[in-house]
């Protein structure tokens, strides 16, 4: 019924004012919560040099170490470099096992396993280096020593690699984390070439491998013990150094997928899940057989230009513009991958194929310089396209499962143990193939 023209009116209730969405809230929150300042990035950059320095001495400079200063032969030292391989790949799973189980403590949940393997990797990566008394036991005495160092080493690098996800949950600033921390990364792998080869360049002479025939003696200098001691206490030194400045300038944000207890899903229950997605299959599938190709060449260069051809002299040259070719190109990297895709940016890692064969077929100073600076273009990318697809592909288990916390470190730890045994099978075998060239400087 309609009201009469004198009945007062009820007065008009006025809307509410509209209220943005606690979605909406929630996701501008953490845009602007997860912004990374620039010296965060930077100190978590600097924890991952360590681990760099340490393995891009031993990558270029191990193997001649054992060959020429330790007089092992080529058929121990195989097993040698294969062990440490399997040993670091064995720990990766025993890593993410442990991790994965411990609480959360007032430093987080990740760095204590950081802070709590420097003192040992200190100690564990000079005895690498040291040169024992007796020589019939040496095989044995580096084989427990490099397992001991690849072992300690995956207990410092999977939480370490882990702690990019609870840095910040903006995927953009992981990806600028990842790209600082490669960048940082690739100066420790030249830093540890650069430094340790300069200590040591006094320790080795020019061998040819014909002068094979003539029996000659090792040349090798009467300090090389005392060079390589040297060179290992220096690199030693950057574990406590850099794991300090990570540990100052980098929190660990409290991980949202779960309770706070950090109990979440079993270790072996979060390994099925993980195995049984797709992305990450088909990731860790590709860079299986890149990873072993890139390892296989940095322990070859050096011994290729050491005995196999004229490039005694610009060994170091070769090095180093490997490795300044790679720390220069990791910022134009993270553009192109920004610009074009991750997918199409993996194209860069075969640039170097054509070129490893042209330094094998004319092994002279202009071709190897070339080749040293298209291989540093190939290795950057391929060291940093793994690392920044990693995270994406945890988020996308994440938003599929919702699993619980502590699945990150079962993602990176599993990813690390298929790239090492690679590793580990590839420089055994090509190792081996030394023996069976007869290859000896005695």
């Amino acid at each position: 019924m309609a009201a009469s023209p004198g009945a007062p009116r009820a007065p008009a209730v006025e809307a509410p004012p509209l209220q943005p969405d606690a979605r909406t809230l929630d996701r501008g929150s953490d845009s602007r919560a997860g912004q990374l300042s620039f010296c965060t990035k930077v100190c978590y950059g600097i924890g991952g040099i360590p681990n760099q320095v340490a393995s891009s001495a031993t990558a270029f400079y191990l193997q001649l170490f054992l060959l020429d200063v330790a007089q092992i032969p080529a058929a121990q030292v195989s097993l040698v470099l294969f062990g440490g391989k399997v040993s670091g790949a064995a720990a990766d799973p025993v890593a993410g096992f442990f991790i994965n189980r411990s609480r959360r403590t007032g430093s987080g949940r990740l760095m204590p396993w950081v802070l709590g393997c420097t003192p040992f990797l200190t100690v564990a990566y000079f005895l690498l280096w040291f040169l024992p008394p007796f020589t019939s036991l040496r095989g044995l005495w580096y084989t427990g020593c490099y397992c001991l160092f690849q072992a300690l080493a995956t207990f410092f690098q999977v939480p370490y690699a882990a702690l990019t996800m609870l840095l910040t949950p903006c995927p953009r600033e992981r990806d600028s984390a990842t790209a600082y921390r490669m960048t940082m990364e690739m100066a420790g792998t030249l830093m540890g070439a650069a430094v340790h080869g300069l200590i040591v360049s006094g320790a080795h002479g020019p061998h040819r491998c014909e002068d094979v025939a003539l029996a000659r003696p090792a040349v090798v200098s009467p300090d090389a013990t005392r060079l390589y001691s040297i060179a290992a206490a220096v690199l030693a030194l950057t574990y406590p150094v850099c794991t300090g400045l990570l540990c100052l300038g980098v929190k660990e944000r409290p991980d949202s997928s779960g309770p706070a207890s950090g109990q979440g899903l079993s270790f072996l229950a979060g390994l099925g899940l993980t195995v049984r997605h797709r992305p990450y299959l088909k990731l860790v599938i590709s860079f299986l057989f890149i990873s072993a190709a890139i390892q296989v060449e940095q322990s070859y260069l050096v011994l290729f230009c050491t005995h196999a051809s004229r490039l005694h002299d610009h060994v170091q040259g070769v090095v180093l513009t490997i490795l300044v070719s790679a720390v220069l190109s990791t910022p134009l990297w993270e553009w192109v991958l920004q610009r074009f895709g991750k997918k199409t940016s993996a194209f860069g890692i075969c640039v170097m194929v054509p070129f490893a064969i042209l330094l094998a077929a004319v092994p002279t100073a202009p071709v190897a310089y070339v080749v040293a600076f298209v291989s540093g273009l190939s290795i950057a990318v391929s060291l940093l396209l793994p690392w920044s697809m990693l995270p994406d592909v945890v988020d996308a288990f994440q938003q599929q499962q919702q699993p619980g916390p502590g699945l990150e470190t079962i993602f990176y730890s599993s990813y690390v143990f298929f790239t090492k045994l690679s590793g580990a099978g590839a420089l055994g075998i090509s190792t081996l193939s030394l023996e069976r060239t007869s290859y000896s400087l005695a």
